[in-house]
């Protein structure tokens, strides 16, 4: 075999081995509860939306029409619920801002009111966390429309050895990370813990 047959081969080996190398490293992290997503950021964006669900740390504003005294402030407590005036208790974590309405019509009227109205929306979200290859990792406060780059550039941007690519976000109400495109567009939900890998190529 010539020499330059015998640097063909070596190349060839050597592109086998990494192609081998990034299937193995894919297969270990979809073990490890990693799962990888191809939504879009549009379309993770539309799914936030219409999912978003309450948690410990929400503030919300519940206002009951005709009933100033029983509207008000109130923060989703770490049981999960919310204390409001006359029906005590509700339970808000894990709910939509419409289940939790209904919930708080369905206990008014039980004894208190006849035809009660009600409205919720969140005030401030919980906050979200990012680590991993990023200036300052830590918890930051969550604004409406946040996505990964501006979390980024928060934490004061990205280190040189950071994989710019892709995104590792544990959702709230997860025990297993997804993986995402980094894209402009890829959308952070409130108390999702946002990891920034090192890159290996």
């Amino acid at each position: 075999m010539s020499e330059h047959q015998t640097t063909n081969t070596s190349r060839l080996a050597q592109i086998f081995l990494m192609i081998t190398a990034a299937i193995l490293l894919l297969a270990a992290c979809q073990t490890a509860g990693v799962a990888v997503s191809n939504e879009t950021g549009e379309e993770l964006r539309a799914r936030q939306v219409t999912e978003y669900r309450l948690g410990t740390g929400d503030q919300v504003r519940i206002i009951v029409f005709g009933e100033e005294q029983l509207s008000g402030e109130f923060v989703v407590d770490g049981t999960g619920a919310i204390s409001l005036p006359l029906i005590g208790e509700v339970h808000a974590a894990g709910t939509s801002l419409r289940e939790l309405q209904r919930a708080i019509e369905t206990s008014l009227r039980d004894g208190y009111l006849n035809d009660p109205r009600v409205n919720a929306e969140v005030l401030n979200y919980r906050p979200y966390y990012i680590l991993g290859e990023v200036g300052q990792a830590g918890e930051y406060p969550y604004s409406d429309g946040l996505t990964v780059l501006n979390a980024v550039a928060t934490a004061g941007g990205f280190t040189y050895r950071a994989n710019s690519r892709i995104v590792y976000i544990k959702r709230s109400d997860s025990a297993n990370e997804e993986q995402f495109p980094l894209t402009a567009t890829t959308p952070v939900r409130p108390g999702d813990t946002i990891r920034i890998a090192e890159r290996y190529f």
